[in-house]
């Protein structure tokens, strides 16, 4: 029996990969992305190769260097103290500020079935409730985190197992059902391009599993295998739901719909798959948002350990979590999540998501030339590492300048931190 740190075997490293991954994305992004034709279906194919190529690098790093932290322990080898902090800090920023989003809309699944969350009161509270308990439980041990998210992962494939499963009757003769034609849009260089920045929301999450690399059991071969096949397996899933949607639901059904997989199901199985549907839906954002709060607390130990951030973050409970990170980042994810339902703020909240982006893509696009710099010698992470920076420059492009100031803003905010602690020599008390 496991005990203590080294927790995480290779089944609960593949729950957070997928159970990061696979959140409130897949039963939103459809719709979105229904007016783009099959530019969308171009954007997820373009999407699924630059997070393959960014796995393959994260699988190489982790190999060579497991040690927690993730993008940060790779840069801080790389690069020295200076990047790694910049990179670990922005990557903690578009955590917690991502985990706001994943909340609000784990608490909105819930208001089709449970009506009195439609009053921004009750939603508000139940949302701080939901937050509060998961990093209770993330408190307690990452071995619990762990339970809570292999459950939370197999739950919410089964609703997208079904949807994959009448696709693929459908196109039997025997269905008797025919296929409509996507919308007629032709295929574009920038459509493509608008398709993949909007994908790519469903693929943060790729490095989940070398973050908390102190806490895996043999890390060296777990957090490999459970970051490939784990983005191997999600970019199968939302592409085999955005192709069955697409070839079976009239784009502007699909379109107009507020929640296209569930849409998709009553039409087979009645109006009762709503609800049901709805509930799966939450249970697909709790799992991601249960896996974001672990990253929350660990970056910040992370960096406390490497005397980049003060040490008061990297005191650890009896159980080997870092209880005083954890909560300081839900006070923040709090604060930034009760923004949503104060309407003098509603507007600066719809730019969050935008804005947890761009403040990813530095870690992503700093571990590539990591990886090119630490693992020399091997043609395909050369490859691999290049495909994603060049991936990574793109969706930066494609964001655009508003997210990317704020992206630049938020870290800025961390220069004076990492500028008392360099002046200080050693970690703050």
């Amino acid at each position: 029996m496991t005990t203590g740190k080294r927790a995480l075997g290779f089944g609960m490293a593949l729950a957070l990969v997928v159970g990061n991954m696979i959140g409130s994305g897949v039963y939103l992004l459809p719709a979105t992305l229904a007016p783009l034709g099959m530019n969308a279906l171009a954007g997820w194919v373009v999407t699924i190769i630059g997070a393959m190529a960014l796995a393959w690098v994260f699988a190489r790093l982790s190999a060579k260097i497991p040690r927690a932290g993730g993008p940060y322990a790779y840069v801080e080898a790389a690069f020295g103290p200076g990047a790694g902090f910049a990179v670990a800090w922005s990557y903690w920023v578009s955590v917690w500020t991502g985990n706001a989003a994943i909340a609000v809309a784990a608490i909105s699944a819930l208001s089709s079935p449970l009506v009195f969350l439609r009053q921004p009161a009750m939603a508000a509270g139940a949302a701080l409730a939901l937050v509060w308990v998961l990093v209770l439980v993330n408190v307690r041990g990452v071995a619990l985190a762990g339970r809570v998210q292999v459950v939370t992962a197999i739950a919410k494939l089964v609703p997208l197992a079904l949807v994959m499963l009448l696709g693929a009757w459908f196109l039997l003769p025997a269905a008797h059902v025919a296929a409509v034609a996507p919308n007629a849009v032709p295929l574009s260089g920038g459509l493509i391009a608008q398709a993949a920045a909007l994908t790519f929301w469903g693929f943060l999450g790729v490095e989940a599993a070398t973050v908390p690399a102190d806490k895996v059991i043999d890390p060296e071969r777990t957090v490999p295998r459970a970051t490939l096949l784990g983005t191997a397996f999600t970019g199968v899933i939302y592409f085999s739901i955005a192709a069955t949607l697409l070839t079976f639901v009239p784009s502007q059904v699909l379109a107009q719909s507020p929640a296209p997989v569930a849409d998709f199901l009553g039409r087979s199985f009645g109006p009762v798959a709503a609800d049901a549907m709805a509930l799966f839906a939450a249970v697909s954002a709790i799992g991601a948002l249960n896996g974001f709060v672990l990253l929350q607390g660990e970056m910040p130990r992370a960096m406390a350990r490497g005397k980049v951030f003060p040490a008061w973050f990297a005191r650890e409970t009896a159980q080997g979590t870092p209880a005083r990170a954890h909560v300081f980042s839900g006070i923040l994810l709090s604060m930034v999540m009760l923004m949503n339902y104060s309407g003098s703020t509603a507007n600066l909240f719809a730019a969050v998501i935008e804005i947890s982006l761009a403040a990813a893509m530095l870690a992503y696009f700093a571990s590539a030339l990591a990886a090119l710099k630490l693992v020399r010698g091997e043609w395909s992470v050369a490859v691999a590492a290049t495909i994603a920076a060049a991936y990574v420059a793109w969706m930066v492009w494609g964001l655009g300048w508003r997210a990317d100031a704020w992206g630049l803003a938020l870290l800025a905010a961390g220069v004076p931190i990492y500028w008392s602690m360099r002046g200080a020599g050693k970690p703050a008390r």
